[in-house]
């Protein structure tokens, strides 16, 4: 699942009043990561695909032989991306493009997950 997290940023800072600074973000989580990207339908699939490729759900993995939970290669998917993100604050607004958004990448095999990102904000 991806979560465009982009208004909920922008609404944030805006209530901090900050002008010119940063905001920091971070999911709590082993299994799920922060990027930007364009939220649109195809490059959303090619994300998800881009990320099978490169941690395949077929793989033996060490992780779901220690623990039997079957998400190693959800552990290893967010491990490539990040889980932290930190964008510029300029008059009052990110600093993302036209097409940019703030996204949540949640890559665990459970459905329900709740996570939670933590906002850092620095003038």
């Amino acid at each position: 699942m991806i979560v465009d997290l982009t208004s909920r940023i922008a609404a944030v800072v805006g209530e901090s009043g900050i002008q010119d600074g940063v905001v920091h973000l971070f999911v709590q989580g082993s299994t799920a990561a922060l990027t930007t990207i364009e939220y649109e339908e195809g490059v959303l699939q090619d994300l998800r695909r881009a990320l099978r490729v490169i941690a395949p759900d077929e793989q033996p993995y060490a992780h779901d032989a220690a623990w039997g939970d079957g998400n190693g290669r959800s552990h290893v998917r967010a491990a490539l991306v990040g889980p932290s993100l930190t964008i510029p604050v300029r008059q009052g607004r990110l600093m993302v493009g036209t097409w940019q958004q703030v996204v949540l990448l949640e890559l665990d095999v459970r459905p329900s997950r709740t996570r939670r990102v933590s906002v850092t904000i620095l003038a």
